[in-house]
């Protein structure tokens, strides 16, 4: 008797794996009850949908400290009494040259009673002064286990403060360029690593390299520019699987030079800066939203062979795997009510 139940045993088994395996539909086509949708095989993501989930687009604003600063190495400095400081050569007192922070302009010096003169060649010459940056920066990276790489375009609006001198700031007064701000354009290539992790927060270093343009109020046929870097370190906040908050202090060097009319040394100029960014990043969803208004599915979910994800779920919560936490904490435990003891 015992041998008959396991041998009938032993053939339930067997029919049920055979349904189960016959249960498995390559399409909606297949199915001939309602119940049996629910065996239908899914199909998976797309290639071009499983590409597009990789990327990261980024969108931030902030604000940022310049410090301008050059060397004057070469030159002179003349300053006559209730005018403006100008440059010459050693050799050539009688030309003087002014606004060459952002173009050079030749004219005649004449030296006035009164005056002061300072040369490099017996003191370390030069200017100083700070501005202040607001910059719009969009990034689109690729992120591969914990590195990315990426690219981004920033437009920033300058301004500018006076120009102090380094040395002998009692006998040589301040001054300010005819150019009091102006916009720069950033363009560069992006890498970084995310090296640490605790909850929902990430720290991620990375660094900026590319060129730059100072705008239409600099002359840009006497101004040779380099390469820039910007070093910084972002503290992400994931506030779901697509949607990132981030803070990120970073500090930049970059600098120009700019040549003299004719033939001698240029003024090399540094413009360093510190920002603070606060922006968001979005990551394309991996699954298509779901098709039916009246869908309240919270979660990801399948409709006959598709899976979709949820179109009430907002991109600013995590979503829990199992019921999609759009409501995570009942009404009873809210409010008012949370320190009743017993609030129904």
């Amino acid at each position: 008797m015992k041998r008959y139940a396991a041998i009938t045993a032993l053939l339930l088994l067997v029919l049920i794996s055979a349904s189960d395996v016959l249960a498995q539909y390559e399409n909606e086509k297949d199915a001939t009850i309602p119940l049996e949708h629910f065996y239908v095989k899914r199909q998976g993501i797309g290639t071009f949908r499983r590409i597009l989930s990789k990327v990261t687009f980024g969108l931030s604003t902030g604000y940022g400290s310049t410090t301008f600063k050059h060397n004057l190495d070469g030159f002179g400095v003349i300053q006559n009494p209730d005018s403006m400081p100008k440059l010459f050569r050693p050799a050539s007192v009688a030309t003087g040259y002014s606004n060459w922070i952002n173009r050079v302009q030749s004219s005649g010096n004449t030296v006035q009673p009164g005056a002061f003169l300072a040369s490099s060649d017996t003191t370390k010459l030069g200017f100083k002064s700070k501005a202040f940056n607001i910059p719009l920066k969009a990034t689109i990276h690729i992120e591969f286990n914990r590195y990315r790489i990426g690219a981004g375009y920033s437009y920033e609006y300058t301004r500018l403060g006076s120009f102090n001198a380094t040395s002998y700031s009692d006998k040589i007064s301040s001054f300010s360029p005819d150019v009091s701000s102006f916009f720069m354009k950033k363009y560069f290539l992006m890498i970084g690593a995310a090296v640490y992790r605790y909850n929902d927060y990430l720290l991620v270093v990375d660094a900026n390299i590319g060129g730059y343009k100072l705008g239409n109020k600099f002359d840009n046929s006497v101004i040779k520019k380099g390469i820039y870097f910007n070093l910084g370190a972002a503290v992400e906040r994931e506030m779901s699987e697509y949607f990132k908050l981030f803070v990120r202090p970073s500090y930049e060097f970059k600098g120009y030079k700019i040549s003299m009319p004719e033939t001698g040394p240029s003024i090399n100029h540094r413009m360093n800066a510190f920002y603070l960014n606060i922006g968001a990043t979005y990551r394309f969803p991996e699954l298509r939203r779901c098709f039916l208004k009246t869908c309240k599915a919270q979660m990801n979910h399948a409709h006959g062979n598709r899976e979709y994800r949820s179109r009430v779920h907002p991109i600013y919560k995590k979503q829990n795997p199992h019921y999609g936490e759009n409501y995570p904490n009942l009404i009873k435990y809210k409010g008012k009510n949370k320190n009743k003891l017993n609030p129904y």
